[in-house]
């Protein structure tokens, strides 16, 4: 029967790097970027495991693994390592790329065809607010300027995707309501709840967006030169097609601007979603978080800070539960928690399609426009997921 250590180094033996070397075998940890050097006869070895339980551990296994398989020349012996490949669904990637912008205006038009319209009792006809955000969102998908964009509209009037071509001054304009910011939120929920069948499962991150501003405060006390001021978007993500559920845009810096404060929010806004499980950095670690997720029905994998003690303040159940799963199922809580790495790449993906900076000069609509990107990224992950997991995508 194999035991679990067996188990665990055959998982290392084929995920992780082993290197020969003069006092044995090097292997790479199988959570970490550590490497521990296991003895030459495989019955030592350098990890806590080994070190305090004198048992064989997870790592001599994994070299044991190797070893069946090494081959030795000329006196040398050489161990190859596998490398888990994960397959692209190349035809569906390649159908998603080649439709994206056809189907992208399409799926636009059907999500402003949602909005309601005011009610207009006297004055020239304006342009519907249909129309104003229809023509906005492609606005920072094309990523052209107000001007530039302005041939694209022209085409779309053409094909009937809008009922009027609104200048690029009134684009400017919309985007610097305060009135758009709930609006855009609401969107990315709409948008990400026709996904709410394969996700159960989230994780938690924020990161900075650039802007084209600038703060003089500290090139006037210091002497630096000046920094770009920015914008700070928070974000809860599905860490399996990585669709943005929720999201919040705050100030790099000051009150109400921290991890843990928004946490409650983007959580809150999952209401329609079956929650198994939510991973966050060490950063969103507190008593309410935790009971903020367990309340929603699931685990929170949210590790603990150095100073953290098994029973804070408040005798929290699910802190102290969820503590001594981290200390003493370390690995196995890893695995869930290192899920977060997946909200990285939806930051990745909106940074390196639509731009890291926002060309916006005002604040409000600076944050409007970072919510269209956020909106973009997720009408395109619904037009590859529609073409990969062949989900119907409805409004």
């Amino acid at each position: 029967m194999i035991n679990q250590r067996e188990e665990r180094g055959k998982i290392i033996a084929q995920t992780r790097a082993i290197t020969k070397v003069k006092q044995g075998y090097l292997v790479s940890s199988q959570n970490s970027s550590k490497k521990y050097l296991v003895s030459e006869h495989l019955d030592n070895c350098n990890c806590p495991d080994c070190r305090t339980r004198k048992v064989r551990c997870k790592h001599a296994f994994a070299v044991e693994y190797f070893l069946q398989k090494a081959t030795t020349t000329n006196g040398v012996t050489n161990i190859e390592t596998k490398k888990l490949t994960y397959p692209q669904a190349w035809s569906s990637y390649n159908k998603s790329q080649e439709t994206e912008k056809t189907r992208f205006i399409e799926l636009l038009k059907d999500l402003s065809a949602t909005i309601k319209e005011p009610s207009y009792e006297f004055g020239r006809p304006k342009t519907t607010q249909k129309d104003l955000f229809f023509s906005s969102a492609l606005k920072v998908y094309t990523q052209f300027s107000l001007r530039r964009f302005m041939s694209d509209l022209n085409e779309c009037k053409t094909k009937e995707f809008i009922d009027k071509k609104p200048c690029f001054a009134s684009i400017g304009h919309y985007l610097q309501q305060e009135n758009l910011t709930p609006l855009l939120k609401e969107m990315i929920k709409t948008t990400a709840q026709t996904l709410k069948s394969v996700e159960t499962k989230f994780a938690v991150d924020s990161s900075g967006f650039r802007t084209n501003s600038f703060g003089s405060y500290c090139q006037e006390k210091h002497g630096t030169t000046k920094k770009n001021i920015w914008l700070k978007a928070h974000l809860l993500s599905g860490v399996k097609t990585n669709i943005v559920c929720s999201a919040e845009i705050t100030k790099s810096y000051g009150k109400g601007t921290g991890d843990v404060s928004q946490f409650p929010i983007l959580v809150n806004n999952l209401d329609e979603f079956e929650i198994e499980e939510i991973s966050a950095d060490g950063a969103y670690s507190s008593r309410d978080s935790l009971a903020l997720v367990e309340q929603k029905g699931a685990i929170p994998f949210i590790p603990f800070k150095k100073n953290s003690r098994p029973i804070p303040r408040g005798n929290s159940h699910i802190w102290r539960k969820m503590f001594h799963y981290f200390q003493y199922n370390k690995e196995d809580f890893m695995k869930h928690y290192h899920l977060r790495s997946n909200s990285e790449t939806v930051f990745h993906m909106i940074k390196s399609k639509f731009n890291e900076t926002l060309k916006s000069k005002t604040y409000t609509a600076q944050v409007n426009e970072l919510l269209f990107k956020i909106l973009c990224h997720n009408i395109v992950v619904m037009i590859h997921e529609t073409n990969e997991l062949g989900i119907k995508t409805e409004f």
